[in-house]
């Protein structure tokens, strides 16, 4: 089986975080967005992926060769020169998608995490019978979204509603679709969006079945869905895999903390915290609810909470970071600052402090 992960543009919600690498390179528990799909396709016999892409491919092929080899599963990329929607890269990668096997394909948002359950996905598809199969996720506020109106028993869509103004359903497009190739046909080579223009003929012709995704599910292509996301994917890990969970009488909840950082004496760590390889969390550090990435340093007694370390950034000694607060790649926060929801740009350095949340050049 064939997967195609659309990559897309510059990721400009995520900033400053995607100055230094595409977004779905940026670690999320630990490890790049990406490998998540990546793995979980693995898993279920994929053996081929196609990155739709239109930014920096030869930056995402070159950190993605390493894995290639460490996971047995070929990766490529589908270049496009300009922006494509979401079913004009499908058109693009064609050829590389028909192996004339008949079988059908995945096509992932690659800034959806979930737990990715494609096994279940791929039986409910060859049940039904149909076209194409997309995954649904129940949303607490429908109508900030596109809502799926599907027949509960069977699951067959019947209609999509634009941000509806009065009550059809609370179920909404989770960007995890399985597709038959004869999909393919229904799609031009142009821009075009498979949500608006393609489901919604497939659905008048009665070929497309909806999916109720089991477990979490949270796109998090910007910073506060981030966070929340970290939350729900650690949730995940402590019934799955608890055993990949910090624990100890420093922790608080669920705690990932890589095998290469150090934590020293005294720390409170938790709830809800990633700390990446070789970080250095010095004595009598708080964290909670926040994501350390790789070789960053906080120094003794600085607390950082709802927030985002990038890459090699430091963390003054009694600083305070909060609200939201994002480092960029190697920023460094001197002691005693306090950032109350700062955006700050790689390779700067904050000698002062941030009072209320702003970017910082």
């Amino acid at each position: 089986m064939k997967a195609l992960i659309l990559v897309g543009g510059f990721g400009t919600r995520l900033r400053p975080l995607t100055l230094s690498v595409p977004k779905p390179l940026v670690d999320f528990g630990n490890k790049p967005m990406i490998l998540h799909q990546i793995e979980a396709l693995k898993e279920v016999g994929v053996t081929e992926v196609v990155l739709a892409i239109n930014y920096q491919p030869e930056v995402m092929l070159n950190f993605l060769k390493d894995f290639e080899s460490k996971l047995g599963i070929k990766i490529t990329c589908s270049q496009e020169t300009e922006p494509m929607g979401t079913a004009g890269p499908l058109a693009l990668a064609r050829d590389k998608l028909l192996d004339g096997s008949g079988e059908p394909f995945f096509v992932l948002n690659s800034d959806v995490i979930s737990e990715y359950p494609f096994a279940e996905l791929i039986q409910f598809h060859k049940a039904h019978g149909g076209e194409a199969t997309i995954m649904v996720t129940k949303v607490d506020e429908p109508s900030k979204y596109g809502v799926v109106v599907m027949e509960e028993a069977t699951g067959k869509v019947e209609r999509f509603v634009e941000k509806p103004k009065v009550f059809v359903g609370n179920k909404i497009n989770a960007g995890i679709y399985l597709l038959n190739p004869s999909v393919l046909d229904r799609i031009e080579l142009k821009p075009t969006s498979i949500e608006k223009e393609v489901f919604p003929r497939i659905a008048a012709d009665a070929g497309l079945f909806a999916m109720v995704l089991p477990g979490f599910w949270m796109d998090i292509g910007q910073p506060r869905d981030y966070i929340t996301g970290l939350r729900l994917y650690l949730d995940s890990l402590r019934k799955k895999a608890p055993g990949k969970l910090a624990s100890g009488a420093h922790v608080l909840g669920n705690v990932l903390v890589h095998e290469t950082a150090v934590i020293g004496e005294g720390c409170l760590i938790g709830p809800d915290v990633a700390v990446g390889p070789g970080c250095v969390v010095e004595p009598g550090v708080r964290l909670s609810r926040c994501t350390v990435m790789r070789g960053a340093r906080v120094k003794q007694h600085a607390c950082v909470s709802s927030s985002i370390i990038g890459w090699h950034s430091t963390v003054g000694k009694w600083a305070r970071v909060e609200n939201m607060t994002i480092l960029g790649e190697d920023v460094h926060v001197c002691d005693e600052v306090y950032s109350n929801g700062g955006v700050v740009l790689p390779h700067k350095e904050i000698k002062s402090s941030i009072l209320k949340p702003e970017i910082v050049m």
